[in-house]
């Protein structure tokens, strides 16, 4: 019976933390009551500038993760169309990223079988990312991102831009088909690689290449504000690609892309009902929560960003839940992952978005376009296929130039020596380890670092001054009751602190006149399951030399935490409570000096002593209390 009663405990606490929750399942509705022409105008003027970034750009996503373009063209248009019907924010564009999508390119590449399956994984590994992402919304777990350090972020950015460089160059200078199956699997392999290629080199492809770069250079300065990715990739592929499909001199031999049509958009529903769906699910588990958990990072990174620039509340989790669903939608559509874009969203406010329905629009712009392309494929007009490879990547390098944001990296690099250490570190794993990994490793790095710092709590040994009140006790002044040492613990006591806390106490005692520990919890917080059973095994090795052990300034929350885990009962084994014995006091809120004053009662009464006057200091405010 006791067991059950513990389950049926824990499930009213878990449903109690789901229902605080609070998400909104349909946030869109009170938008939608106000809205208004003047809203309409602004919202889809705004659209149209993100589409055609948002379309060019899912191209070079796409062909960044090693997937066919129709695969990000697919997920900019119905992430965009989904993630404002759940979303907070009300600016964010989704779609693919920058990091997200190397990310999947990275994984694929270290395991060669499944790259060769990856276009039929890619809607399970997204159906899995969306599913981790809801379940993460419903547990608050967006929450805990501003524990992982702004560092992680700038390291993993600038190591996977150098990635990106170095895998795009290949596809620049006409050698990805040379280079050996399986070298992009990390950094050193792939420049090794691409060196060993260079007498391979394709100058057409090197010259396309190099004019991309030079007209989106210009257009980015002499007119910034035009969409200069969409401008260049239309102008050298209207230039260069008849030249490159008709295979004129010196033209042969420069790659393009594969076209596609209308069958190609056909949903490509996940097929979880196989036989060999878990083997799948356990080999795709790791990435997928990699990739959730980047998403949820970048989200929450850009929705306080833009929070701080229009003044609307943060809503992380409801955010997450916007990424989560999107992502389901994207898996059944056939797309690749989606997460918040920064540079979409940021045009997306520049241009002048007043409402959410503002992505819903550029969404519905990017499918019909997605839809004209794939009937212009229909009709023997393959546009996509006039895109020559080297075009994409030159501006698929223009566009991961910008990762390296030399304003972010100086102030890592010069705050905390701790915040130095993350971003190396991090940045280190992008070129070493897979990206699903390497996220990982920065996370834990400065989680460490972090933890090294929050796992020392303060213990303070304390004395009564002549006039009642508590102070701290200096030097080697002597206690006013020599057996008793009255400890203060201000800090957390969870897991990583447990140990430090009991080695400190057990110094404490080492002193052979001290009978009896006050132990003073009013400051003390987030008691765990370890540092409670710290506490018992500190109470036991007390009592094996005959000590005492007496908490007092005990909050509602410790006493709970000592009751549920049954420590109580070892702290006050050997109480009398027919006389009112105890070895717990509570805080009071109107002195909390009162619960200090009663535990050195019961230290007089186990050192069978009164030889001491307990007096104690109360605000002259409030009644006065009996000394």
């Amino acid at each position: 019976m006791k067991l059950l009663r513990e389950i049926r405990r824990m499930t009213a606490d878990l449903r109690g933390h789901l229902l605080f929750t609070r998400l909104d399942w349909f946030p869109f509705v009170g938008v939608l009551r106000h809205y208004d022409a003047r809203k309409l105008r602004r919202d889809s003027r705004a659209a149209l500038d993100v589409t055609l970034l948002a379309v060019p750009q899912s191209m070079a996503l796409a062909a960044i993760a090693g997937l066919p373009v129709v695969q990000g063209m697919v997920c900019t248009a119905v992430a965009a169309m989904v993630a404002p019907l759940f979303c907070a924010s009300r600016h964010t564009i989704l779609g693919p990223t920058n990091a997200t999508a190397f990310m999947l390119f990275s994984f694929f590449s270290a395991t060669p079988l499944l790259a060769a399956r990856a276009t039929d994984l890619v809607p399970l590994l997204v159906l899995m990312i969306g599913v981790f992402t809801v379940a993460g919304a419903l547990l608050r777990m967006a929450d805990l991102m501003q524990y992982v350090s702004r560092s992680v972020m700038v390291g993993y950015l600038s190591g996977a831009a150098v990635l990106i460089i170095a895998n795009q160059a290949a596809h620049l200078l006409g050698i990805a088909n040379t280079l050996p199956e399986g070298s992009a699997a990390s950094f050193p392999g792939l420049v090794l690689a691409v060196v060993s290629a260079l007498p391979d080199a394709h100058i057409a492809s090197i010259g396309i290449g190099l004019v991309t770069l030079g007209l989106h250079a210009c257009i980015t300065r002499w007119h910034p504000h035009w969409p200069a990715f969409a401008i260049t990739l239309v102008l050298a592929s209207a230039v260069m690609g008849p030249f490159v499909r008709a295979k004129v001199a010196p033209f042969e031999g420069v790659a393009v892309f594969d076209g596609f049509a209308i069958a190609d958009l056909a949903p490509r529903v996940p097929d979880v009902f196989r036989a060999d769906v878990f083997n799948d699910i356990s080999v795709l588990l790791g990435v997928a929560f990699a990739i959730a958990f980047l998403a949820t990072l970048e989200n929450s990174l850009m929705a306080r960003t833009f929070a701080s620039r229009t003044g609307d509340r943060p809503q992380v989790n409801q955010d997450m839940l916007a990424t989560g669903m999107a992502n389901v939608a994207v898996a059944f559509a056939g797309g690749m992952p989606a997460s918040g874009s920064l540079t979409r969203s940021t045009l997306n406010f520049e241009s002048g978005a007043l409402t959410r329905f503002a992505s819903f629009f550029s969404g519905m712009y990017g499918l019909l376009l997605v839809v004209a392309v794939a009937a212009l494929g229909d009709w023997d007009l393959p546009v996509v296929g006039y895109v020559p490879v080297p075009v994409l990547a030159a501006l698929v390098i223009a566009i991961a130039l910008p990762l390296f944001n030399l304003r972010n990296l100086r102030i890592c690099l010069r705050t905390t020596g701790d915040d130095a250490l993350v971003m190396l570190a991090t940045f280190a794993a992008t070129l070493i380890a897979p990206l699903h990994v390497a996220i990982f490793i920065g996370v834990a790095v400065s989680v460490g670092l972090f933890m090294r710092k929050a796992s020392r709590p303060e213990l303070v040994e304390y004395e009564f001054s002549e006039q009642g009140e508590l102070r701290e006790k200096e030097g080697s002044r002597s206690r006013p009751i020599p057996a008793v040492s009255i400890v203060h613990v201000e800090g957390d006591l969870f897991f990583g602190a447990a140990d430090l806390f009991r080695s400190q106490v057990q110094r404490t005692v080492a002193d052979p006149a001290i009978r009896v520990i006050i132990l003073r919890l009013r400051n003390a917080r987030n008691l765990d399951a370890t540092s409670v059973m710290a506490l018992e095994d500190l109470i036991r090795h007390l009592r094996e030399r005959s000590l005492h052990l007496i908490v007092s300034g005990a909050t509602r929350e410790v006493y709970k935490v000592l009751k549920r885990s049954g420590v109580l009962e070892t702290l006050q084994d050997g109480c009398d409570r027919r006389e009112g014995e105890s070895n717990l006091f509570m805080t009071s809120a109107r002195n909390p000096n009162l619960s200090t004053r009663a535990a050195l009662l019961r230290a007089q009464q186990l050192l069978g002593t009164h030889e001491a006057d307990v007096r104690i200091f109360h605000d002259a405010t409030q009644t006065p209390d009996a000394s």
